[in-house]
C-alpha cells in the first residue's frame, strides 16, 4: 500500500454499507442474528455459508475491527479478544500440547504467570524461568520439548 494513503485507507476500511447510507458503521449491539429458514440455519452453522450467527462468534463491528488492524498491521488475517489475557490464554491453548516446555522471565505479567504455574501444570505443561538480568541464562533452559520462550531468535514461537 502506497504509504501516502495509509492512513485514509485504515480508517475507511469498513464493512459495506447498510440501505441506510450511513457515514460510519453502525454498532451492531445484539447477541444473535435471524436465518431465513431452517436450512439457512443450518448451512450457517455447518459453516457452508459465511455469515454471522452469534455474536460470541462472530459480529459486524468485530470482523471490522479485525480488518482495520490487519491493514494497519499488513497481517492477512487477525482475531480479536475482549482482554489481553484471553489473547494470551487463547494463543497459549492453540499451540502448546500435553507434555510440551516453556521458557518464560520470572517477572512476567501476574495473570500470565498464574497461567503458567497453576492452569498450564494440569495439562503437563511446564516452564522453566530466568530473571530478567540473567538472559544468559535462557539458552540452558531450552529443552528439547519447549514451544515457547521469551525473547530469544529461534525458530520456535517467541512471546
Amino acid at each position: 500500500m502506497d504509504d501516502k494513503n495509509f492512513e485514509t485507507e485504515a480508517i475507511r476500511t469498513q464493512i459495506e454499507r447498510s440501505q441506510f447510507l450511513e457515514h460510519s458503521s453502525p454498532l451492531y449491539l445484539t447477541s444473535s442474528f435471524v436465518f431465513e429458514d431452517a436450512e439457512d440455519m443450518r448451512a450457517s452453522f455447518a459453516e457452508e455459508k459465511e455469515r454471522n450467527i452469534y455474536s460470541r462468534f462472530t459480529n459486524p463491528n468485530t470482523s471490522e475491527f479485525v480488518a482495520k488492524i490487519c491493514k494497519m498491521e499488513g497481517a492477512e488475517d487477525g482475531y480479536a479478544f475482549a482482554t489481553g489475557m484471553s489473547a494470551v490464554f487463547s494463543t497459549f491453548a492453540a499451540l502448546l500440547n500435553s507434555g510440551d516446555h516453556i521458557v518464560s522471565a520470572r517477572s512476567v505479567f501476574g495473570s500470565t504467570h498464574t497461567l503458567l504455574t497453576k492452569f498450564l501444570p494440569k495439562w503437563n505443561i511446564t516452564t522453566s524461568y530466568f530473571k530478567v538480568n540473567e538472559v544468559d541464562r535462557i539458552e540452558s533452559l531450552i529443552q528439547a520439548n519447549t514451544k515457547m520462550q521469551s525473547r530469544l531468535q529461534t525458530q520456535q514461537l517467541i512471546f
